[in-house]
């Protein structure tokens, strides 16, 4: 069903736009990560958004933490072209961009980077279960000690009701912020068949077994969940 130059149902040019018509409390969830970060590595040094997007967190990010380093990734070109354009201008000191890289292989950079903090917001969802262990792996064996990996996924419901009606409520969500109902119940249709959510426990478990030793829910409303792990 995807017709997009990307793994979202949005194209990059659109993403901004389109994604606060879909995904609840958008830019709070954004506004929440770089609180988050702020208390737990007020100063990193290196930053690694992969997954990045549009570049927006790294955008409101930018102000609060002046000396850092970030570290643009993201598995679509056209995304980094959106990211690389909404942060032009920017000295290379500040903001470096990896060639389009899945998640999943960022391990190949390991003796090029050394990151303190790694978000992935929005971008593993579209991983299979195998494919999700390893980029959560990957951005595990990148980080520093002591690092933290911060992310934000489209989650499911442990019941099949739950999934009707989470799915029910982001349908009007989405109509009440601009879409069709047509697109709305395609983006519904999306579930288990183009991203693949798993349970918010699920989420824990999977960080606990890639090696990370202190794990937490930090934001949880509709059917998205956001997590932190300490290295």
């Amino acid at each position: 069903m995807t017709t997009s130059n990307n793994r979202t149902p949005h194209n990059a040019a659109e993403y901004d736009k389109s994604v606060r018509q879909t995904i609840p409390y958008y830019e709070t969830i954004q506004s929440e990560i770089v609180d988050l970060i702020r208390t737990i590595k007020p100063e990193v040094k290196c930053w690694l958004d992969t997954g990045c997007g549009t570049g927006y967190l790294v955008e409101i990010a930018l102000p609060h933490f002046p000396q850092t380093s970030f570290i643009l990734n993201d598995p679509s070109e056209p995304m980094l072209k959106q990211a690389m354009s909404r942060l032009s201008g920017l000295p290379e000191a500040c903001v470096k961009y990896l060639p389009p890289t899945p998640s999943e292989n960022l391990n190949i950079y390991k003796n090029e980077i050394h990151p303190q903090v790694i978000t992935a917001v929005l971008s593993h969802h579209y991983l299979h279960k195998p494919q999700r262990y390893q980029a959560t792996k990957s951005c595990y064996q990148l980080l520093d000690d002591g690092g933290v990996f911060v992310t934000v996924e489209n989650t499911t419901p442990n019941t099949q009701q739950g999934i009707a009606l989470g799915l029910e409520r982001w349908k009007r969500f989405q109509v009440e912020h601009g879409r069709t109902k047509d697109t709305a119940g395609k983006h519904a249709s999306r579930f288990n068949s183009e991203y693949f959510p798993i349970p918010v426990e699920e989420h824990l478990k999977l960080l606990r077994e890639t090696g990370f030793k202190a794990v937490e829910n930090f934001w949880l409303s509709h059917m998205q969940a956001g997590f932190y792990a300490i290295k």
